[in-house]
């Protein structure tokens, strides 16, 4: 998808989200905005590790 494709869509969607969340939207979108790419795919990565073993962590914590 090109860019102009990419915006399109997520207006499209953001069109349908309840009011209520648009402000945490737009709170995501401004802190990406000042992240270099590396930083937002660590940030992926990390949130990829993390869902993925929440049952671990769950029975660490126990």
């Amino acid at each position: 998808m090109t860019a102009i494709e990419v915006k399109t869509a997520i207006q499209k969607v953001l069109d349908e989200v309840p009011e209520n969340i648009l402000p945490e939207i737009l709170n995501y979108l401004k802190q990406v905005q000042h992240q270099s790419s590396d930083q937002i795919k660590l940030n992926n990565n990390l949130k990829k590790i993390l869902a993925e073993d929440k049952e671990l962590f769950e029975r660490l914590a126990q």
